[in-house]
């Protein structure tokens, strides 16, 4: 039965919050919206005069098509070259999703969105609805076709393997700018002895190349060895420059509400870093310079106000 106009309304009042969902079980904006899509499609062939709530059938139908994705998934990121980081959303990307509370700030920072892919799907499927969308464990239940107990105690075991990291600041944009500029000043100084003390003891820096771009899989540790790495890492260089196709310009701005640097290359976005910032310093960078997953984060750069670099690098 074809659609009607009505019905083509409620699907698309629906999508961005179906698009956030499906980002945070994901941690893929591609995949996100392909998995939406595919949720149209479903909706699309469904008899929806039988269909009681759309926005909870809708819930049901994306996020078990996630669920599977995240089975697969799985075994393809055991041959991922590399460490494996989730895709990187910059200020402003409605993916982001909501953001009025706490709790839903903090299930899409990077750092978090790291910590989800240690949890099993269906940890992770729970955690997501729970803490950032606020279903009650009856509904969440009814989604993922368990019980309430078992909802309510799968919870607790994400919620708490979750809250085992250091405990995140909250940061305004203005307060994450001046965060990023005082970074790259000290990274920029040609002396280690700045960004040490930026940072905290145990501070560690990884990236994400998807064997396309050299990024360092095994974690610099440490705030002398992090230190030394992002030294060098904004040392000029001709070699850097050839590797991404020019002299990048430099920015400070927010990505999954986390402080970031974003490198630029004639528009088109060739690395993330995500700063962690904890209430001793800077806790962790987790670096995002696969091309594959920064087309929209590139697409983002391009209709934002994003103003002038800080500096041209390398």
């Amino acid at each position: 039965m074809a659609l009607t106009a009505h019905d083509v309304d409620r699907f698309e009042a629906s999508r961005p919050r179906l698009a956030a969902l499906a980002y945070r079980l994901l941690g893929s904006a591609s995949e996100a919206e392909d998995a939406v899509q595919e949720t149209f499609l479903r909706w699309q062939a469904a008899d929806i005069g039988r269909v009681e709530v759309p926005e909870a059938w809708l819930t049901k139908v994306l996020t078990n098509l996630c669920l599977n994705q995240l089975t697969s998934a799985r075994a393809r990121r055991e041959t991922y070259v590399g460490q494996w980081l989730p895709e990187p959303l910059l200020a402003g990307d409605p993916m982001l999703g909501p953001a009025d509370r706490a709790e839903q700030r903090e299930s899409v920072s990077y750092a978090v969105m790291a910590v989800l892919e240690r949890l099993s799907p269906g940890e992770r499927a729970v955690y997501v609805l729970r803490e950032a969308f606020d279903y009650p464990h009856r509904e969440i239940a009814a989604v993922l076709d368990i019980s309430e107990a078992a909802s309510q105690q799968t919870f607790h075991r994400a919620k708490k393997h979750v809250a085992q990291g250091r405990t995140r600041t909250e940061i305004d944009e203005a307060a994450a700018r001046r965060i990023v500029e005082e970074f790259l000043a000290a990274a920029t100084s040609g002396r280690t002895e700045p960004l040490v003390a930026l940072l905290t003891r145990d501070a560690f820096a990884v990236g994400d190349g998807g064997g396309k771009v050299p990024a360092r899989a095994k974690a610099f540790e440490g705030a002398l060895a992090v230190a030394k790495f992002m030294r060098g890492l904004f040392k000029p260089g001709k070699a850097k420059q050839a590797l991404v196709g020019g002299v990048p310009e430099v920015y400070a701005t927010t990505a999954n509400g986390d402080p970031a640097v974003v490198a630029v290359v004639d528009g088109r976005v060739v690395g993330v870093i995500c700063l962690e910032v904890v209430p001793g310093g800077i806790a962790a960078f987790r670096s995002q310079v696969n091309p594959d997953k920064l087309d929209r984060a590139t697409r983002r750069w391009a209709a934002a106000d994003h103003g002038e670099p800080l500096f041209r690098a390398f």
